[in-house]
C-alpha cells in the first residue's frame, strides 16, 4: 500500500490534469463559439427551414424519382420565385405611391375629403379626430409644417426599421439556400441528430428527443407562420375588394402581427372604422365589417387545430414556448422556445414517471443494512 504522501501527490497530480484538460476544452469551446457566432442565426434559420420543408422534399422525391440534391434545388428555386414576385410588386407599389404622393403635394393637388359629421360624435376620440381631419382637408400645408418636426424623427426610425427588414430578408434568402443543402443530406443529418441526442440523454430517449424537436419545429411553422399567412390572405382579399388604400401593406401588417402573436384586430378594426367613416353604413360596408372582423379572429379557431399537431406534448406547452421565445429571442425564438419547452416537458415527465419499484427499494434497504 502506498504511503499517504505519495497517494496525495498522485491524487493532486490527477486533479491538476483534469483541471488543465477541462480548461483547454472550455477554451476550445469558447473559441469555436466565437468563430461560429456570426453564422449562428443563419444556421438556425437554415435548420428550421430544412426541417420544415423536408417532408415536402421526401414527397416530391418519391413522386418524381429525382435525386435528393435535385429535389432540394427545385424547392429552393420555387421558394425564391414565390418570395421575389410579391416582394417586387410590393416594392414597386410602395415606390409608385410615394412618388405620386410627393408629386401631388408639390403641385398642391393633394385633396383630402372632409370628414363625415358623425365622426365628431364618436366617444373619446371623435372630436379631436374630427378637428384634425377637418384641418387636413382645409389647409394641409400648415398642418404638415406643424407635424414636420415630429415626422422627421419618425421617418428616420422607419428608415432604420426598413433597413433591418432588408437585412433580415437577405438573411432569410441565404438561410433558404443553406436549407437546400441540409435537405440534400437529410438522411445523414437525421442520423447525426439522433446520435447526438442519444449521446446526451441515452439511447432510449435520444430518438424520442430528436423526433420531438423535429415535430415541434414543423408544428410551429404550420401553427404560427401558416395561420398568419392564411389570415393575411383572408383579410387581404377583403381589403383589395373593398378598395382600401394601401391594402397590400395592411395585409403584410396582418401577417407580421400574426407571426408576433398579436391580434389582427389591431389593423382590421381601424380599417372598419375608416370604411364606415368614409362610406357610411351600407349593406356592403356592414358585410365587409362582419367578414373582416371574423377573419381577424380566425386564428383563435385555427390555432387549436394546427398548433401542436403531431407533437407528443400538449398544445398550450407549444403555444407558451412560442410566445415566451418570441419575447426573449425575437422571431428565431418563436421556434427555439417551443423546442426547449417541449424537450424540458418530456424529460420532466420521464423523471416523474420513473418511480422506484419495490424491487429497487428492497435492494436499497439491503445495501444500507450491509
Amino acid at each position: 500500500m502506498l504511503p499517504s504522501s505519495v497517494s496525495e501527490r498522485i491524487l493532486s497530480r490527477g486533479l491538476m490534469d483534469v483541471l488543465i484538460r477541462a480548461g483547454l476544452v472550455a477554451i476550445l469551446a469558447i473559441s469555436c463559439y466565437q468563430v461560429f457566432h456570426p453564422f449562428l442565426n443563419l444556421m438556425l434559420w437554415a435548420l428550421i427551414l430544412g426541417v420544415t420543408f423536408y417532408p415536402l422534399h421526401q414527397s416530391l422525391k418519391a413522386k418524381m424519382g429525382m435525386r435528393d440534391g435535385h429535389v432540394a434545388t427545385l424547392i429552393v428555386l420555387v421558394s425564391l420565385i414565390l418570395l421575389m414576385v410579391p416582394i417586387y410588386l410590393l416594392a414597386s407599389s410602395m415606390a409608385e405611391s410615394v412618388q405620386g404622393a410627393i408629386a401631388l403635394f408639390k403641385d398642391g393637388e393633394l385633396d383630402i375629403p372632409s370628414p363625415n359629421a358623425s365622426v365628431a360624435s364618436w366617444p373619446l376620440i371623435g372630436q379631436p379626430l374630427f378637428d384634425f381631419w377637418q384641418q387636413a382637408s382645409v389647409d394641409l400645408t400648415s398642418l404638415m409644417k406643424k407635424l414636420l418636426p415630429h415626422l422627421r424623427g419618425f421617418g428616420m426610425s422607419m428608415f432604420g426599421k426598413l433597413a433591418g427588414v432588408g437585412a433580415g430578408f437577405l438573411l432569410f434568402i441565404a438561410a433558404l439556400i443553406v436549407a437546400g443543402i441540409f435537405m440534400a443530406f437529410g438522411e445523414n443529418g437525421h442520423r447525426s441528430a439522433v446520435q447526438i441526442a442519444s449521446r446526451i440523454s441515452g439511447p432510449d430517449r435520444g430518438p424520442q428527443i430528436a423526433d420531438l424537436c423535429t415535430a415541434t419545429i414543423r408544428a410551429v411553422a404550420q401553427g404560427v407562420v401558416g395561420i398568419a399567412f392564411i389570415q393575411m390572405l383572408l383579410v387581404g382579399i377583403a381589403f383589395v375588394l373593398m378598395g382600401i388604400p394601401g391594402a397590400g401593406l395592411l395585409a403584410l401588417g396582418v401577417l407580421l402581427l400574426g407571426i408576433m402573436q398579436l391580434p389582427a384586430l389591431l389593423i382590421t378594426i381601424p380599417v372598419i372604422i375608416f370604411v364606415f367613416a368614409t362610406q357610411g353604413a351600407t349593406a356592403g360596408t356592414i358585410i365587409f365589417a362582419i367578414y373582416t372582423f371574423v377573419a381577424g379572429m380566425s386564428d383563435n379557431v385555427l390555432k387549436p387545430l394546427l398548433l401542436g399537431r403531431g407533437v407528443n406534448v400538449p398544445m398550450p406547452v407549444v403555444l407558451i414556448g412560442a410566445l415566451g421565445g418570441m419575447v426573449t429571442g425575437g422571431i428565431i425564438g418563436l421556434f427555439i422556445g417551443p423546442v426547449m419547452l417541449a424537450v424540458g416537458y418530456m424529460l420532466f415527465w420521464h423523471w416523474v414517471e420513473d418511480q422506484p419499484t419495490a424491487l429497487d427499494a428492497d435492494a436499497e434497504e439491503e445495501g444500507r443494512a450491509t
